[in-house]
């Protein structure tokens, strides 16, 4: 017991302090050579226009007793988000940080979900170099562009809904059928699931893209970008320039290293020098730790026509008798 809470004390700290250093470095972001006159003046144009409608709506709430006060307070924290959010310019600087930021939650919640229900503890990653999985990288670009042309329009909550679950449907059947199609390989599969679509498609999951795109567009998306902002400093636009270079190289190398697995299962040598590297640094054993739950070649699940999978250690004898009709 003992043990435990000094465990939970010293976890506290370490998260607490990685949280200061993370402020500390975003406010030295902050500081340095400005950018443009007309970027800086857009930033603080919209920062002082949401800094008016929180002065307005904290007037307001002042008038307010009790909880009424409390609830008047957070909309007009609300408030002073969406007067922000009215005169933001959505660039190439949100997308990189949202992209990065995305790629990295959605990874840890797949994982946190895949613990809970199932108490699988695999690494699901998706790129050679870091914690990411670009899948959701990419995902919470797409909501956050949907949801911020939703917002601009007045969408209502069940059109965001619809347009969510149809987003993450076809980015969920474009990645498996490109990952199917160009390397083989296989990192997910909805045949064993009775309301499947497609074989990466199923109707609860296009559920649960609603509703994170729902609860995405209303409660994570507007504070999210209010907290990202826009940039006024070349630290800023240097450091994102960076991450976005890091971001490109490592999904290229990912490619790269899926390619040769694809080749060397094929029995295609290496053509040159690089592709000797890659097949000695990032060999098959490479592949199969780093990307757990990812299936290349023969070692995909194969499935019948009904949707039943059927594992290869089966007698050939077993199998031809489940595909029968």
């Amino acid at each position: 017991m003992f043990l435990s809470l000094i465990f939970v004390v010293f976890l506290y700290a370490v998260v607490q302090g990685f949280v200061r250093v993370v402020v500390f470095f975003w406010e030295w972001l902050s500081r340095g050579r400005q950018l443009d006159e007309d970027d800086v003046e857009r930033a603080e144009a919209a920062l002082g226009e949401s800094e008016d409608a929180l002065e307005r709506e904290l007037a307001r709430a002042e008038r307010e007793r009790g909880l009424g006060r409390l609830f008047a307070r957070w909309r007009a924290s609300a408030a002073a988000v969406d007067e922000y959010l009215d005169h933001l310019h959505l660039g190439w600087y949100q997308i990189v940080i949202l992209f990065f930021l995305g790629s990295m939650a959605g990874l840890l919640i797949e994982e946190v979900w895949m613990l809970a229900t199932a108490g699988l503890t695999e690494n699901r990653v998706g790129l050679v170099w870091g914690p990411f999985s670009p899948l959701y990288g990419l995902g919470a670009v797409l909501l956050t562009l949907l949801s911020f042309l939703l917002r601009s329009r007045g969408a209502r909550a069940w059109q965001v809904f619809l347009v969510s679950a149809l987003v993450g449907g076809v980015l969920e059947q474009l990645t498996g059928w490109s990952m199917s199609t160009f390397f083989d390989a296989e990192s997910w599969t909805y045949l064993h699931l009775p309301d499947h679509i497609t074989q990466w498609v199923a109707w609860r999951f296009l559920a649960f893209w609603g509703l994170l795109g729902l609860t995405w567009s209303r409660a994570v998306m507007p504070r999210l970008l209010y907290t990202i902002g826009m940039p006024t400093t070349r630290r800023q636009a240097v450091f994102v320039t960076l991450v976005a270079v890091y971001l490109v190289a490592d999904i290229a190398m990912t490619l790269v290293c899926f390619d040769r697995k694809t080749e060397r299962d094929a029995g295609i040598p290496p053509a040159n020098a690089f592709e000797q590297w890659v097949d000695t640094n990032y060999s098959d054993e490479f592949i199969a730790g780093r990307f757990e739950n990812l299936k290349i070649g023969d070692a995909r699940d194969k499935v019948d026509a009904d949707g039943n999978i059927i594992l290869d250690d089966e007698p050939a004898a077993e199998k031809d008798e489940e595909v029968r009709p």
